[in-house]
């Protein structure tokens, strides 16, 4: 369970803390403890999933559920207490784009060259591209208003944290659905039964040591990201929606991609939308709500250009999936999708 193809980067967990302790340049900083938080993410993910199997179905789905996104949680609390509300904003919207577009579109494309068509339950596809899109427009709807009340900071924090506690409520109210009352549509019929790796004991210690490990390497990162964009003409925001989330998606980009050429698109889907509709739904409500206890001004009023990306990935993702079948070409158009939004945040400097 602890031995995956990304801890090879694990040799950047010391380099990337000896970097910062002993004044390396900003760049290498920031390189070396991005390449540490990599192999970190996929085994907090692991220990966590390992974790829930000691729990029944409906408590491991919470577990899972909780801390499934830890990684990006640290992280953007961390940024958010630093002032970076830009990078927080980007990276939570980026993990999201990451996961439909990258992650869904690489899964498809794989699956496809191996099987000529892949069929996946489409009620429960649906179900998660619905509540993405409800997400989306409650990130439209602030972005909008902050035009039209001319940027008052009060009003879009009350409407915001209003609107956080809305969205925090569905996804319990989501999560009631997918764990209990409707458990059938989200199951993996070929799914077979996993056993526990670790013991609970040790599994909490090595997620005591990974979250350790996890705050400090965000730490040195964050605290290099204003000079990076400074002295090496990057844009902030190609940082923020394309860069970080690479580190929080690796482990599911490789696990969807593993089990789609298996022809499990059931569990691609549950990985990609599913972790795309955690984010939405869970991750950004309580990043706000932090914001409120850290007395930041983190709000839902996200740029009009992400908005609107946002809104039409959900949109075309929503389309694809629709019809319960996937082939390699609609991966291509999920990839191409991603690829020009990663050329629209790489030349916009807004």
């Amino acid at each position: 369970m602890l031995k995956t193809k990304l801890n090879i980067f694990l040799i950047f967990v010391p380099i990337g803390i000896i970097s910062y302790l002993i004044g390396c340049k900003d760049i290498y900083i920031f390189f070396f403890n991005f390449m540490a938080l990599i192999p970190l993410s996929a085994l907090m993910g692991h220990v966590t999933e390992d974790l829930a199997l000691h729990t029944g179905e409906i408590i491991g789905g919470l577990l899972n559920a909780t801390f499934g996104n830890l990684m990006e949680m640290i992280f953007s609390i961390q940024a958010l207490n630093a002032g970076l509300i830009n990078v927080v904003q980007g990276t939570l919207l980026g993990s999201i784009l990451s996961n439909l577009l990258l992650v869904l579109g690489m899964s498809f494309f794989a699956g496809g060259l191996y099987h000529h068509v892949q069929k996946f339950n489409e009620k429960g596809a649906t179900c998660s591209t619905s509540l993405l899109l409800l997400s989306s427009l409650a990130i439209t709807i602030p972005t909008v208003s902050s035009v039209t009340t001319n940027n008052n900071v009060e009003v879009l924090l009350k409407v915001s944290r209003i609107t956080a506690v809305l969205i925090f409520l569905t996804y319990c109210l989501f999560l009631l659905f997918q764990l209990y009352t409707h458990i059938s549509l989200f199951q993996d019929k070929e799914m077979t039964e996993e056993v526990p790796q670790l013991s609970v004991l040790a599994g909490s210690i090595f997620l005591i040591l990974i979250t350790v490990l996890v705050s400090i390497h965000s730490e040195y990162l964050i605290t290099t990201i204003e000079a990076v964009v400074k002295y090496y003409n990057i844009s902030e925001n190609f940082i923020g929606v394309i860069l970080l989330p690479v580190v929080g998606n690796a482990t599911e980009h490789l696990t969807a991609v593993t089990v789609a050429i298996k022809n499990k698109v059931d569990l691609t889907m549950g990985v990609a939308v599913g972790s795309s509709a955690q984010i939405a739904l869970f991750v950004v409500p309580v990043t706000v709500l932090f914001g409120w206890i850290l007395n930041k001004p983190m709000t839902l009023a996200f740029s009009p250009l992400s908005s609107v990306i946002l809104v039409i990935s959900v949109i075309v993702t929503m389309a694809i999936v629709q019809d319960g079948e996937s082939n390699w070409l609609e991966g291509v158009l999920l990839i191409t999708a991603y690829l020009i939004v990663g050329v629209v945040f790489w030349f916009d400097t807004s």
